[in-house]
């Protein structure tokens, strides 16, 4: 049952990438506390640190990141759904998304959860291993391509203000 579980919300995490490419939303780190001379987005910070841009939705507004730490806080306009192709599965992430970012790591993740057998399922780290991910929830683990998290994804129910 373990295993299935793994397999399940690895596999809900994978399909939760949009099959259009969007640019990072502007959302540099103004905070003197933390880094001010690289204004990076969001996105490409995970990119800095090993990992696909498409782990974040498109609605991020702001972030914050202690380079000394790894302490971060993602900020979105607002809670995002995600319906996971084919089967239709629901993430959610939180209006607020904290964690621990390192190379290759994000650990004590909070605010992004996978609706799985009947329960709302948190995800409480990310590890990448060069061509996979690796995702956490507890002590339960699942790998799946990277490559599959290379587009950003939009948020349910929303239009771009184009």
């Amino acid at each position: 049952m373990a295993g299935n579980l793994c397999f399940f919300f690895i596999l809900l995490c994978l399909l939760s990438q949009s099959t259009a490419r969007a640019n990072p939303l502007p959302n540099p780190n103004r905070n003197s506390d933390f880094n001010s001379s690289n204004l990076l987005s969001a996105h490409d910070e995970l990119k800095t640190n090993g990992f696909p841009v498409g782990l974040l939705p498109m609605n991020v507004l702001e972030y914050s990141l202690n380079r000394t730490s790894g302490d971060f806080s993602v900020n979105l306009d607002g809670s995002c759904k995600i319906t996971l192709p084919p089967d239709n599965y629901l993430a959610t992430y939180s209006k607020k998304i904290t964690g621990k970012l390192v190379e290759g790591k994000i650990a004590k993740l909070e605010g992004i959860r996978v609706w799985a057998f009947f329960k709302w399922w948190s995800i409480t780290g990310i590890r990448s291993t060069g061509d996979n991910l690796v995702f956490e929830v507890g002590g339960i683990t699942a790998k799946y391509p990277s490559k599959n998290f290379d587009d950003i994804p939009a948020c349910e129910g929303r239009h771009s203000s184009s």
